[in-house]
């Protein structure tokens, strides 16, 4: 009797562990169904970025949700995130100057959309608004502002060129939705003609700058022997009046001082070496 009573205690508890296992099994079944079906109704909008929703019913709707997570509807509704930071981007065009040269300008701007606005950007240019208006935007005010300067002026204008283009190109775009924060010019080049001509001006400069300088200074050094010469003809002069009114002895003076400044000036010299007048130095020989 033991014994059966012991098989169907046996028996009872392994039919409980089964039916516990079972509903743990379910439960948590149902549990992650129930966190998948409530992710399926959740988006996240990361830092940063904002988004909108799209509904297959209603369209686009004017609310622009923040950072975090919104529920929407998966079948009938779509988040459209956008990034709201400042984004750089470099604009390359051709255009013509005042003086119908050609100009390669690259521009580098600094740009954001409106938030507010995000839904009318979304509904009339897309998700790539940026590709779409700013290249046509920035070669519009760029030949408008560019016409208005020769050549040379874009080169030494250069901070006024780029602050008109700014001014312009911020006040456009502003117009569709898209804030600028700088813009400013990074290359500036024109064609291989003109500059070979700016080149060879420089270098004709230059020569004309070096011909001047020369034909200077010819015209000094005729200046300056002029001023010698006359200075020679006045002392010359002076020195003949002198002897006529006082005799020879002031030519003697001018020989004497000449001829002492020639002997200090041989004194000093390494490579001079004196003579008795009479007599021989190396061997005492009298002369005959």
């Amino acid at each position: 009797i033991r014994d059966r009573y012991g098989g169907l205690h046996f028996c009872i508890n392994m039919l409980a562990r089964k039916r516990l296992a079972t509903f743990l099994l379910t439960g948590t079944a149902i549990l992650s169904a129930s966190i998948v079906g409530v992710n399926s109704f959740l988006y996240t909008v990361r830092g940063g970025h904002r988004a909108i929703i799209f509904d297959r019913l209603q369209g686009v709707k004017q609310d622009v949700k923040g950072e975090g997570a919104h529920l929407y509807i998966p079948i009938l509704q779509k988040p459209v995130i956008f990034d709201v930071r400042t984004t750089p981007k470099n604009l390359v065009t051709e255009t013509g100057s005042k003086d119908l040269q050609t100009v390669a300008v690259t521009l580098r701007v600094l740009y954001k959309p409106a938030e507010n606005k995000l839904p009318d950007i979304f509904s009339q240019y897309g998700k790539d608004y940026a590709e779409r208006v700013l290249p046509s935007l920035a070669n519009e005010v760029l030949k408008a502002v560019m016409a208005q300067y020769d050549a040379g002026e874009l080169i030494t204008q250069r901070e006024v060129v780029s602050r008109e283009i700014r001014e312009s190109l911020t006040d456009r775009s502003r117009s569709f939705h898209i804030l600028l924060d700088d813009v400013s010019i990074t290359h500036l080049s024109f064609s291989q003609e003109y500059t070979r001509a700016i080149e060879e001006k420089q270098v004709a400069q230059q020569e004309a700058e070096r011909a001047r300088f020369v034909v200077e200074k010819a015209q000094q050094q005729a200046r300056a022997a002029v001023i010698r010469a006359e200075g020679e003809s006045e002392s010359a002069r002076l020195i003949t009046e002198a002897t006529l009114d006082y005799g020879p002895a002031l030519v003697e003076l001018r020989r004497i001082e000449a001829a002492r400044e020639i002997a200090q000036t041989l004194s000093k010299s390494r490579n001079v070496i004196y003579l008795p007048r009479e007599g021989n130095m190396f061997f005492n020989i009298p002369p005959k």
